[in-house]
């Protein structure tokens, strides 16, 4: 679902651990790593589509997390003009995502790859809440940034130091 402004919808998974950390996900065949995302479909609600993209992507079904936090609204980004597909309509120039916050309540061994015919990831690890904005793609960067320091806050107080270590852009500038 391609918005007017050439948006499409879509969500962001961030799956953490009992201790904070995040599930970290790598794009099968390729050393780039990613939250699970997915594109929400004509009729299904950004709930609906997480639960189908997480069971795709990560093999978790609803049963196997709980929702901790989600983005009031949809956070947006741009492609970059070499990866904008001209010839496609609508056309569409970025994303634009709702972001939820997950604990994995199910053993790490029901995170599996194989629950579709495409899989998109090849392996995982967890990871501290904050490394994933360092290591995505230059073009995910900012809306990461913005749904993990929006999200932090939904995390237990166990766990402020590492959402509270980030420093801000501005201070790393």
């Amino acid at each position: 679902m391609i918005d007017s402004d050439g948006f499409r919808a879509n969500v962001g998974i961030i799956l953490t651990h009992e201790d904070g950390r995040v599930l970290w996900a790598k794009r099968i065949g390729q050393d780039a790593w990613q939250f699970p995302q997915g594109g929400v479909r004509a009729g299904e609600s950004a709930e609906q589509a997480l639960f189908r993209e997480l069971q795709e992507e990560v093999g978790l079904m609803q049963q196997h997390v709980r929702i901790v936090g989600a983005t009031r609204g949809w956070l947006r980004y741009r492609l970059p003009k070499r990866f904008v597909r001209r010839h496609r309509r609508p056309l569409c120039i970025g994303q634009k995502q709702k972001w939820f916050l997950l604990r994995l309540e199910a053993p790490e061994s029901c995170v599996r790859f194989d629950s579709t015919d495409h899989p998109e990831f090849d392996g995982w690890r967890w990871v501290d809440y904050w490394h994933p904005v360092d290591e995505v793609v230059f073009f995910k960067r900012d809306v990461y940034r913005r749904a993990l320091k929006e999200l932090a806050d939904c995390l237990p107080e166990t766990v402020a130091g590492q959402k509270n270590a980030r420093p801000s852009e501005a201070s790393r500038a």
